[in-house]
């Protein structure tokens, strides 16, 4: 059976998500429940719509993890619906179950959408460094117009490369990411730029600019990270 993606992007609207790629997977590609002829949906966020849509949802805000319960009961009730829809199976797969956990980020690669950007966040070409993966459909369906499109990475042309040299405590560099130092300056200066408005290397990127977090989006974010590495 072939669908279009037409009637995933019109489920998914209200939600405030989107439709971040699609590929038919392989065996290899470790999805659970896979078959043949089916097809994976990445599912995530860019720009403020799921953050409006989260934001003044009845969901505990100051529970341990508000965004992934939110997720999880959105993407749910949604592949029903769209199983329903479509007389096929429709199975939703969660970044943040585990461990073991799902190769969410091998997934984005299959998925010919994204390039791993100098900072290490997967860069996209329209949304830049501003979205995030919240979910995946499987749907037992070949999606029409599903095969990977093979896109160069935008950081490429990108001679500057300003995301390397703005964080002011030189967390990023050709040798890798200095967790430490980034973690050190976010305690140090919890009213400071990163912590309140996102990663200044981040912000440097000049591709998807449109699609930069709000602050109340960024902080939720960065404070998140922070905790998880020294709660």
């Amino acid at each position: 059976m072939e669908i279009t993606p037409d009637p995933i992007d019109e489920a998914l609207k209200p939600t405030g998500l989107l439709r971040l790629g699609s590929f038919q997977p392989k065996e290899s590609d470790g999805v659970p429940g896979y078959q043949e002829k089916c097809s994976l949906v990445l599912v995530g966020n860019a720009g403020p719509e799921m953050w409006r849509v989260f934001s003044s949802s009845s969901l505990d805000q100051n529970d341990q993890n508000p965004l992934d319960n939110w997720s999880r009961q959105v993407l749910g009730d949604l592949s029903q619906v769209l199983a329903q829809r479509l007389g096929v199976s429709v199975q939703a797969l969660f970044p943040f179950d585990g461990p073991p956990y799902m190769p969410f980020q091998g997934w984005a690669l299959r998925s010919g959408t994204v390039h791993p950007s100098p900072i290490g966040p997967m860069i996209h070409e329209i949304y830049g460094l501003w979205h995030a993966y919240r979910g995946a459909l499987l749907i037992a369906a070949e999606i029409k117009g599903d095969a990977p499109e093979q896109i160069t990475s935008p950081c490429l042309p990108c001679a500057e490369k300003p995301c390397l040299t703005t964080c002011p405590v030189d967390a990023f560099s050709q040798a890798g990411y200095d967790l430490p130092a980034c973690l050190d300056l976010l305690e140090e200066h919890p009213n400071g730029d990163c912590l309140s408005a996102s990663c200044l290397a981040r912000r440097a990127c000049p591709v998807g600019r449109a699609f930069i977090y709000e602050p109340a989006h960024a902080r939720f974010h960065m404070e998140k990270f922070l905790k998880s590495h020294r709660p």
